[in-house]
């Protein structure tokens, strides 16, 4: 069972621990530093935007354009984290919204990143003319489409996975909301947020090439940024400039591994759902120096512990409300929704059918069949990925020791912006005899199989040590733990990963379809490549019809498939 703590640090229990010490005094410099770096980067992007800005691969910009980079990602994750736990609470304990939501959720995630990239550059840019924080909003504003939607299915599943002995537990001790979120929701999920954080982090390195060197037509959005120099520099084939700067993304990937995944994931296997404590793997050393820091228990006790109790006297109330309440609400708020959904699409209406006024005929023959192509490619990339993430996900999930080598290795692999890797596997594929066609598959994949395979890894590591226990007990044969234990534990987190990685497999088809190689354009028919080439030529109908069929392919196939199988997780496949 998750522990009933909001303590994210551990506590100290050393009683030798009462002076500061030298792990004090490293902690307070790496804060201090971080600080200065963060107000210093910040204030950069408070100037006048200069259209004719172009990147310089002189490496000594490299510093001041990495930082840059860091923000808007810090930035663009907190903001998916903060929107993903509230949608998804929202969703769950709502049913009316929940019908609204869940719907909704299918749909933003299923429209590609770059398919509304010009429609949102282009209102921020104007709602602030001439400065450069209108870009850097649309650029923190679509970091976080990349980072969200996978976070928020994660938990809405961890919430409908809550044993209901655990929910029928937390009435009975009549939690208030804000308990309960604490003290069940919050845990329930903390495996999964964050493996999916890792994930989404990868996400947001993957579309980071596009997002910091846009161009709409002859306009020029580019902005500095580690992205727009690694695609500076393979554009410009400056191959000293690319691998300095892929030298320097795997850098930050292994430091972001060493000081904040590994303390995390090995924090959040105390909130496993079982009896006994599983075995303790040695901690990471970013762990047992917080568990060391004198600094830190101090500050917990005079500053946070009081801070908690203040808001617990202040805002916690016993949770009381009659049973006509949740009714009577019910009464206004289903025509309150109907009525503003009604109003949105008078006002969308209009404007989606002059849009569509610009297709042709033979416009919408080339999206059907390009829509036949890509759904065929985004099959192909689903089906090859799970033939090797489920077997890699389930041994790092139940091995600490093969984790520790292979973890850092995986996030690199999914963190490397895959356009920044296009030229070497193109050359690859031709040397082969293989073009766009097969590298279309193999590009889509890496736009798929990362969400697979986190997902599959947390499912792998919240699996109770009882069942394992149990399943060595009856010594089970390895197919038995499989068709019995380790399939049906890993269906729900599956299911998620599933639905992820086919909206993810569909907006890696934009940048897999359709592009720049050695000065010429590479193209396959597809949705993707439809969408690319409407968008370099500002193609607005052709750009919208396509990105609307994209969204009801994807949503279909959410609705008909994958939500039964959600369903079906739900039911069948819990910890009761």
């Amino acid at each position: 069972m998750p522990a009933m703590t909001r303590t994210l640090t551990p506590d100290n229990r050393s009683p030798d621990r009462e002076s500061w010490n030298w792990q004090d005094a490293l902690l307070l410099i790496l804060f201090l530093t971080g600080i200065a770096a963060l107000v210093t980067t910040a204030g950069e992007f408070k100037g006048a935007y200069d259209p004719q800005f172009k990147v310089s691969l002189e490496l000594w910009n490299l510093p001041a354009y990495t930082l840059q980079t860091l923000l808007r990602m810090l930035a663009g994750f907190l903001l998916s984290l903060t929107f993903s736990i509230s949608y998804a609470s929202l969703a769950y304990y709502n049913r009316l919204a929940g019908m609204v939501l869940l719907p909704l959720l299918d749909i933003l995630q299923s429209i590609p990143v770059l398919s509304f990239l010009p429609a949102v550059m282009l209102t921020l840019i104007n709602l602030v003319p001439g400065s450069r924080i209108g870009i850097e909003l649309a650029a923190v504003l679509l970091i976080f489409t990349g980072m969200a939607w996978n976070l928020a299915f994660s938990f809405y599943q961890s919430l409908t996975g809550v044993p209901r002995e655990l929910r029928e537990a937390a009435l009975n001790y009549r939690l208030s909301p804000w308990q309960n979120f604490w003290m069940v929701d919050l845990p329930a999920g903390t495996i999964g947020l964050i493996w999916n954080s890792i994930m989404s982090v990868a996400g947001g390195w993957f579309f980071l090439i596009a997002i910091e060197s846009f161009t709409l037509g002859s306009r020029n959005f580019q902005l500095p940024g580690l992205g727009s120099f690694l695609a500076t520099a393979a554009s410009q084939q400056n191959y000293r400039a690319l691998v300095v700067g892929l030298g320097v993304l795997i850098g930050i990937i292994v430091l972001t591994d060493l000081l904040i995944w590994r303390p995390l994931i090995a924090w959040g296997d105390r909130f496993k759902f079982e009896l006994s404590e599983s075995d303790g793997a040695e901690l990471p050393v970013v762990l047992e120096l917080i568990r060391r820091s004198a600094l830190l228990r101090r500050l917990d006790e005079t500053v946070i512990k009081p801070l908690e109790e203040w808001f617990d006297r202040r805002f916690i109330r016993p949770r009381e409300e009659p049973a006509a309440k949740p009714g009577h609400r019910r009464r206004w708020a289903a025509p309150l929704l109907l009525g503003l959904g009604a109003l949105w699409l008078a006002y969308l209406l209009p404007q989606v059918l002059h849009l569509l006024q610009g297709v042709s005929g033979s416009d919408w023959a080339r999206i059907l069949q390009g829509g036949l192509w890509t759904s065929l490619r985004v099959a192909a990339a689903l089906t090859l990925s799970l033939l090797w993430t489920i077997p890699v996900g389930v041994a790092i999930g139940r091995s600490p020791e093969l984790a520790r080598v292979l973890q850092p290795l995986v996030q690199i692999a999914a963190s490397i912006p895959a356009t920044a890797l296009f030229p070497v596997l193109m050359i690859a594929l031709a040397s082969i005899g293989g073009g766009l066609e097969i590298g279309s598959v193999l590009l889509m994949m890496l736009g798929t199989m990362w969400y697979l395979l986190f997902n599959i890894i947390a499912g792998a590591q919240a699996i109770p040590s009882e069942m394992v226990e149990a399943a060595e007990v009856f010594q089970l044969s390895r197919l038995q733990r499989w068709t019995t234990l380790i399939l049906p534990a890993l269906f729900p987190y599956l299911i998620t990963g599933i639905v992820t990685a086919v909206g993810g497999a569909w907006n890696a088809s934009i940048v897999s379809e359709y592009l720049h190689f050695h000065n010429r354009v590479l193209a396959t028919p597809g949705l993707g490549s439809l969408i690319a080439e409407a968008s370099e030529h500002s193609q607005m109908s052709l750009l919208f019809a396509a990105t609307m069929v994209m969204a009801l392919i994807v949503v279909a196939t959410n609705r008909l498939v994958w939500r039964r199988l959600y369903h079906l997780a739900e039911e069948r496949f819990r910890l009761l």
